[in-house]
């Protein structure tokens, strides 16, 4: 795929991009055999993926975990066309309940953090039994609400606008195969 004029560098490409994805379900897998071991089968965990960023995402990363897990969407509106935060909006809720159940949030990249501190506020309320967080990109650059993630894809510290596996800038370049930062004259 050739590569589009806007992006500044290559972070991570597809071989590492699908590598870690695999090394993250067989964590995951381990964890949750460890610790749901004779209820796994009858009360397997909800992966719940953020939309939309989170959908290529959760797609392989399901797909590297050999246990039983369901999956569910919600989608939590913060950046609108541009690429400032905003207010946070429910757009999308989950279709099932929650209550007693172990919950994998998938979100494709923790920038400010304050989705996830949301969701957890709301999931707990709901009874669900417990909450992981599963980031495939932890950026800490802008951070404002603490989070403690349990699955990191990668980090990053410096503030750079991502794209690319899911990632967007006013709905682009989420089809690249690979995650790059775009140039700063490209984000207006």
């Amino acid at each position: 795929m050739k590569q589009a004029p806007e992006i500044l560098k290559v972070l991570w490409d597809e071989a590492a991009i699908q590598v870690r994805v695999r090394e993250l379900g067989a964590q995951i897998t381990r964890d949750y055999e460890r610790n749901l071991s004779e209820t796994l089968t009858r009360n397997p965990p909800i992966a719940v993926g953020l939309l939309r960023g989170a959908v290529i995402f959760l797609s392989d990363l399901i797909r590297a975990m050999p246990i039983p897990v369901e999956c569910d969407f919600m989608q939590i509106a913060s950046y609108g066309k541009d690429s400032k935060p905003g207010t946070l909006q429910l757009v999308r809720d989950l279709q099932n309940s929650v209550c007693e159940r172990h919950l994998l949030i998938v979100e494709d990249i923790v920038d400010t953090g304050q989705t996830l501190g949301h969701l957890a506020q709301k999931l707990t309320a709901r009874g669900a039994a417990s909450i992981r967080f599963c980031a495939l990109i932890d950026k800490t650059a802008r951070r404002r609400t603490p989070v403690e993630l349990d699955y990191v894809g990668f980090r990053l510290q410096e503030d750079a606008f991502l794209v690319g596996y899911g990632l967007d800038y006013a709905e682009k370049y989420r089809n690249l195969p690979y995650i790059a930062a775009l140039k700063p004259e490209a984000v207006i």
